[in-house]
């Protein structure tokens, strides 16, 4: 399946997705990300991993100031935005890239795009309909997510198996009815079927085999699976070493027709999908191209 046509505003831009999946670079400005391993990044080295994002064929810089990591508490508003704000008006400044907030908090979200962000990729599944008040009030766009857990909590429902295909499609219409209802233009929403959020392993594998099925609320499709748990749990893999596990869910994603992959590592999707359209016809290939002498052999 070919991702259908969808335009997005996203304050003040108008992007026209389809024609191929944008990528979506992660950059963590928390000290607990999930996949970060601890390492401690400074403003600038954030700013140069989000340029060599750009370079490697990113389109969006989705930026974050919260880890997702359920055994800590959420950290204050104030805290986040001074963990984003800084970083956010560097990259819009410096890099020129489309950048996405990763946050449920409207204060945060606010100060993130009077920073210059112009998504707001929020994971609570709007659980603070001011969220959408915000987007309303600057035009930004915004993520809608499936999840029946609040933020930073785990919730694994077994109950749900077998079902989790409708229950992500009832709740991201009504939650795309309460975000038009606080004055979000329809053109500003993307949603996201939540791999991983209050979902067993099972139930994000049963939800991603349906994907095809988000295209029935008429909004461009948001995949989120770098590195996530289920592919941890099929290989048994650390998050760093998920990613060919990672490849094949963006394989599958794509072929139901995402419009944007969020992914950490980005220069192996964008080769990752650069082959894939050669081979499957969709990028045509200079009859001319020859590979590069330096590139025949690694060098000692």
């Amino acid at each position: 399946m070919s991702a259908p046509a969808r335009t997005l505003d996203a304050a003040g831009r108008r992007l026209e997705l389809g024609d191929r999946p944008l990528l979506m670079g992660i950059v963590n400005a928390t000290p607990d990300s999930f996949s970060d391993g601890g390492v401690t990044w400074t403003l600038d080295q954030r700013v140069e991993l989000a340029r060599s994002m750009l370079a490697a064929g990113a389109d969006i810089i989705d930026i974050g100031g919260e880890s997702g990591v359920t055994n800590r508490p959420p950290i204050d508003p104030e805290e986040e935005i001074e963990r984003v704000v800084p970083l956010i008006e560097r990259v819009t400044a410096e890099l020129r890239v489309v950048v996405s907030v990763d946050t449920y908090k409207p204060s945060v979200a606010r100060a993130a795009i009077a920073a210059g962000a112009s998504i707001v990729n929020d994971v609570s599944g709007l659980r603070d309909p001011d969220l959408a008040n915000v987007c309303a009030q600057t035009g930004a766009s915004l993520v809608l997510m499936h999840t029946r857990a609040p933020p930073k909590q785990r919730l694994l429902d077994t109950a749900y198996d077998g079902h989790i295909v409708d229950d992500v499609l009832t709740f991201l219409h009504e939650r795309i009815e309460l975000a038009r209802a606080r004055g979000v233009a329809f053109e500003q929403l993307i949603v996201d079927p939540g791999p991983d959020f209050a979902k067993t392993p099972a139930q994000t594998v049963e939800a991603l085999r349906s994907l095809g099925r988000l295209h029935e609320l008429g909004r461009p499709v948001l995949l989120a699976v770098s590195r996530k748990d289920f592919v941890g749990a099929i290989t048994r893999r650390a998050p760093r070493q998920r990613l060919a596990g990672t490849l094949a869910a963006l394989a599958y994603g794509v072929d139901a027709g995402a419009h944007i992959v969020r992914v950490h590592d980005v220069a192996q999707a964008a080769d990752f999908l650069a082959v894939r359209a050669v081979l499957d016809g969709s990028l045509e290939l200079d009859s001319g191209l020859r590979l590069a002498d330096d590139l025949r052999r690694e060098q000692g």
